[in-house]
């Protein structure tokens, strides 16, 4: 672990008009995230040392004065920072991000902590995948091993015979699928079948053989970050800053898919909430989820149902997590995520749509 990081969170975001004004009128930097015009007048630099985070807000307008502030070694390296933020991400997978996307869950599982069983056989499953796209997702996840906590592996030749006739049945009408899974013999199976995303939680370490697989494949993929192993990995994560480790991780995962030869535009990131994480690191990450975009990578966001909304909430089932869920989802996209995962698509889509909606009224 670094003893010393530095880390450049944008923060106050500005969308529309709005945005091009204030930076028009050096009010604001850039954030291009697709074709959306988003801007952030300020920027919150956070030094962590020794397990111990102090942070500075710097103002665009006061952005020359308070520079002098940050050490020079630190200095130059927000300049850089800022310049990414400034660039144009690339596309992923053929999207543009006008506006944030939704990626529809069909988990082919018995035991999935939300839906396990309701969609465990290929003619459920396949029905459920064709519903969630005519409800507004523009990919289906599909996975045959559930990563919930204490979950059980399920070994390779299990997980293929679960999605594989699954991503053939939605593949095959058009529909654009990524495979959920960590094992490489999977990923391969499953790009054959026709999956065009690999949605790997260990984001490529899980097993040697999968950024070979990925590489050679030529496909998407997204990165996720995991502390430990599912079986074990919510007893007593610890990290020094959650949002800075986690960017730190992520961002050695994108430097090793570069190497090995995996498209900057081929690469998306997902910070991971509620994988080998606690309610106070959960909050953190989704606090400075805008500090991902300091990747240069699109950025993956799941919250979908997951239990952190029942502890800031009154304890509810899983199946009655939907209004938490959509204001995660929400906070989300307002940080300028561009994937949004989610288990409860039409009414996903409904919320972003008034949303932008109101947004686009001043515009």
């Amino acid at each position: 672990m670094v003893d010393a990081c530095i880390y450049f969170t944008p923060r106050a975001f500005l969308k529309g008009r709005t945005a091009l004004d204030a930076i028009a009128q050096g009010m604001a930097w850039p954030l291009n995230i697709g074709g959306s015009s988003f801007a952030f007048p300020i920027i919150e630099i956070s030094n962590v040392k020794n397990r111990a985070v102090q942070s500075v807000i710097v103002s665009r307008s006061s952005f020359e004065q308070k520079c002098d502030y940050v050490e020079e070694h630190f200095r130059s390296q927000l300049v850089s920072q800022l310049a990414l933020f400034e660039r144009p991400n690339p596309t992923f997978a053929g999207f543009e991000f006008s506006q944030p996307i939704i990626m529809g869950i069909v988990n082919v599982t018995p035991d999935s902590f939300s839906d396990g069983g309701q969609y465990n056989n290929t003619e459920a499953a396949i029905s459920h995948g064709l519903k969630l796209s005519e409800s507004g997702a523009s990919i289906i996840d599909v996975g045959g091993e559930s990563t919930r906590p204490g979950a059980t592996p399920v070994k390779s030749e299990i997980e293929i015979a679960r999605v594989v006739p699954v991503i053939q049945g939605l593949a095959t009408r058009g529909i654009c699928v990524s495979i959920d899974t960590r094992h490489a013999p999977v990923m391969a199976a499953a790009i054959d079948a026709g999956a065009t995303i690999v949605n790997d939680v260990t984001a490529l370490t899980g097993d040697t053989n999968s950024l070979r697989i990925v590489s050679d494949a030529g496909v998407p993929v997204i990165l996720m970050h995991m502390q430990g192993q599912p079986q074990t990995m919510q007893e007593k994560p610890k990290y020094a800053w959650a949002p800075g480790d986690v960017f730190n991780f992520l961002e050695s995962r994108v430097a090793a898919c570069v190497d090995a030869g995996v498209s900057e535009q081929n690469i998306a990131v997902d910070p991971g909430v509620g994988f080998g994480k606690s309610l106070p690191h959960n909050v953190d990450i989704m606090d400075y989820l805008s500090l991902f975009h300091g990747l240069g990578c699109t950025i993956v966001f799941g919250a979908s149902r997951k239990s952190f909304i029942a502890k800031l909430s009154n304890g509810e089932a899983a199946d009655n997590r939907l209004p938490g869920s959509l204001a995660a989802a929400l906070y989300a996209a307002a940080q300028g995520a561009q994937i949004l995962r989610v288990h409860d698509v039409a009414e996903t889509c409904q919320a972003l749509k008034i949303v932008q909606r109101l947004a686009a009224i001043d515009d």
